[in-house]
């Protein structure tokens, strides 16, 4: 009896639904095989599928960010698998955030000017955002998907947003404000003032304990949870909250002071979360939003690194660092003498993704790597040449 080739390719799709999305050569080698395959891969209803079934985007590579003393980092994507990746052809760019596909950069796009430009790597597709009406001296931004309700499987082309909290050069004050690619424009900025009482008080303690109280604005990756963002200032892990719907800036207390390297995270419940490594543990914090100052952290969970990450046992300098975390994978970048690698909560996996350097903010890039043909069957062709090489 002769199997009808509509039935082929539904046992073949069923085969292939089931590849790992964190292993996309897989899916690629096999639309290689024979061309009835890469019409099942390449097909769209296939890789609508294939997004909703595996759910969470992999973890496909990371970018890094520096404090300002610390130089300026290689602003290529680092991949963390066997995909290939498109590095940025900007100029002086530095890397700043990554979420929903699109990597934001600020940098020269080659007019001569610089600019923050949102870049998707897969499509190739860049945008220029307009200079924003604050005095910039330090800052972190957030670039997000903008569409309400969106499952961030596949975001390319959709609306994204761009949230930006800086210290000011002129008057050391923490500014916020957003930008809509819908309307092309920065909303108004707002500063943060001491009628927050929290921030009142932040000022007086740093100023009391003799440290450095101007507000600086971590270089650091933040954390988005619905029409919130977070980010850091320098000293004691003071976190600075920004709504970007309603255009208004406060900040919270952080469930401890005295750790310099942490990292903020959506949790799975739409909590933030805090994350940092004392005395070889790794501490796990989460706060539910709350508009209340007094909302009180949890420790969510204490995790003994002992024995699952390299450390040199014989250089008390060797200590183990979060520099960074993987919404929906939930995996935590750690470094050590040895190298960065990545943690994963829920199994506990150790993964050595890069050699030793200097690591401060590692920003995760998290994306489907899928082979889909467009009008002119460029990406396709062109990713399955570069993955022959692999």
């Amino acid at each position: 009896m002769t199997v009808p080739p509509e039935l082929i390719d539904d046992i073949a799709a069923e085969i292939f639904l089931r590849l790992p999305p964190d292993e996309p050569e897989h899916l690629f080698r096999a639309s290689l095989v024979c061309k009835p395959w890469l019409r099942v891969i390449s097909d769209p209803g296939f890789l609508r599928r294939y997004r909703a079934f595996h759910r969470t985007p992999p973890l496909l590579g990371f970018l890094q960010r520096r404090q300002v003393l610390g130089g300026d980092p290689d602003h290529r994507i680092t991949p963390t698998t066997a995909v290939p990746l498109p590095d940025p052809s900007f100029r002086d760019a530095e890397a700043l955030d990554c979420r929903h596909g699109r990597v934001l950069f600020s940098g020269d796009p080659g007019d001569g000017d610089w600019c923050f430009i949102v870049w998707d790597p897969l499509t190739s597709e860049k945008q220029c955002l307009p200079e924003v009406d604050i005095d910039l001296l330090i800052y972190s931004v957030a670039v997000f998907c903008a569409v309400s309700g969106c499952d961030h499987h596949d975001c390319h082309g959709c609306p994204f947003r761009v949230v930006l909290v800086a210290t000011t050069e002129s008057k050391l004050l923490i500014k916020a404000c957003s930008y809509s690619s819908e309307t092309g424009a920065w909303s108004k900025p707002v500063t943060l003032g001491n009628d927050c009482e929290v921030y009142a008080q932040y000022l007086q303690d740093a100023s009391e304990s003799r440290t450095n109280s101007i507000p600086y604005v971590q270089p650091r990756r933040g954390a988005v949870i619905g029409d919130e963002t977070y980010f850091t200032l320098r000293w004691a892990n003071a976190i600075v909250r920004y709504n970007w719907t309603k255009n208004c800036i406060s900040m919270i207390q952080p469930p401890t002071r005295d750790v310099y390297y942490i990292a903020l995270m959506e949790m799975e419940d739409s909590a933030l979360g805090f994350v940092c490594i004392e005395e070889s543990r790794l501490y796990l914090w989460s706060r539910k939003p709350s508009l209340e100052a007094a909302a009180e952290w949890v420790k969510c969970r204490v995790i003994k690194l002992e024995g699952l990450l390299h450390v040199a046992v014989s250089d008390p300098d060797d200590e183990a660092l979060v520099v960074g975390s993987a919404e929906g994978v939930g995996a935590i970048f750690v470094t050590t003498g040895a190298g960065l690698f990545t943690f994963e909560l829920k199994s506990g996996r150790v993964r050595k993704v890069d050699e030793p350097e200097v690591y401060f903010s590692v920003i995760p890039y998290m994306s489907f790597y899928t082979p889909e043909i467009t009008k002119d069957g460029h990406r396709t062709l062109s990713s399955l040449a570069r993955l022959r090489t692999l």
